[in-house]
């Protein structure tokens, strides 16, 4: 009898802010977000969020703590919590914070920045991670600049399903946009994706997977901050070795940059969020998964982002349980 297959949400949250353009976080969100997940037929086994905070004026704003050093991802899976509480049922996740920067001026911290994820510990089995030094891949173009860009990293867990204790990999990640201070900038009209810090840190990304990843499963997503058919996209499809799973199922073209948008900003579409797998991964729909604008998504309004849910199969491959050396839970 062949293993259940798997699913797996990744989202761009805009820090719970969408309300506030971005300016601050409030309660709403994350209720509006929790219940949406919640919602999903099959429930999500791992949901990975890009712009997720810690603790900062940014966050704390328009909400005020229930308790001192509460951060965005304990406030929102408090928020899950009661969420699956009203459905009557058991909320399955267990979070992990991987932070990536933090702006202060002089002792107070204006806002923070980080990546999450949530795993079903009912299907999956969390067997190291990399929280405590999420790995990073920042390229810095203008080196007099480094400490005021953005921090970008790659978050890292190893997972074990529980029904046979096959192994496989989840990389969350969050890339710069194209940096304007190099000459390629100005001189194409799509900018997106064709950044050369964007692609510098593309290949620090596919080396560091496949050195941690070795000959077991892996898939990568998050906000890649560029389109299918740019060159960032292409890079991670050819000399990266990545399968997109939009593409596996038939639901884009993966020519075509602008098929199918997955944020918005003002009067612009643009698909910028992906779901990438190593060998070893069958991708089988991905269902329930909308552009942005879709008025009939449950996830409509709220971010400047929209989720790609997909379902896949862990094929092949041997089942290990060793942790690789040098990385602890």
């Amino acid at each position: 009898m062949s293993a259940s297959p798997l699913r797996i949400v990744t989202y761009n949250v805009r820090y719970f802010g969408h309300m506030l353009r971005g300016l601050a976080s409030t309660v709403g969100p994350k209720r509006r977000v929790a219940a949406a997940l919640a919602s999903l037929d099959p429930l999500p086994d791992v949901i990975c969020l890009q712009e997720v905070e810690t603790s900062s004026l940014r966050s704390n704003i328009a909400y005020r703590p229930k308790s001192p050093g509460e951060t965005q991802l304990t406030a929102f899976m408090g928020r899950m919590v009661e969420t699956f509480g009203l459905l009557g049922r058991e909320m399955p996740y267990e979070a992990f914070y991987f932070r990536a920067h933090h702006y202060k001026l002089g002792e107070v911290s204006l806002y923070t920045t980080g990546l999450a994820v949530l795993v079903n510990t009912r299907k999956l089995e969390v067997a190291t991670h990399n929280v405590a030094a999420p790995q990073a891949i920042t390229h810095h173009h203008v080196q007099r600049l480094k400490d005021r860009k953005q921090s970008r990293i790659c978050a890292h867990m190893r997972l074990l399903r529980r029904e046979d204790g096959h192994p496989f990999h989840i990389f969350n990640t969050h890339l710069s946009l194209p940096t304007p201070f190099a000459r390629e900038f100005w001189a194409t009209r799509d900018k997106m994706g064709c950044g050369v810090n964007q692609l510098h840190e593309a290949r620090k990304l596919t080396e560091f997977m496949h050195t941690l990843s070795g000959d077991e499963p892996y898939i990568v997503c998050g906000d890649f901050n560029s389109p299918p058919a740019s060159p960032v996209y292409r890079f991670l499809t050819t000399d990266g070795r990545l399968t997109c799973a939009q593409a596996a199922v038939g639901q884009i073209d993966p020519n075509v940059a602008r098929g199918f948008p997955t944020a918005g900003f003002m009067h612009m579409r643009m698909h910028l969020d992906h779901v990438f797998s190593g060998s070893g991964v069958r991708w089988l729909d991905a269902q329930e998964t909308s552009p942005f604008g879709d008025l009939r998504s449950r996830f409509h309004g709220l971010s400047d982002h929209m989720p790609i849910i997909a379902r896949f199969a862990l094929d092949g491959g041997r089942t290990l349980v060793t942790p690789p050396p040098g990385l602890t839970h």
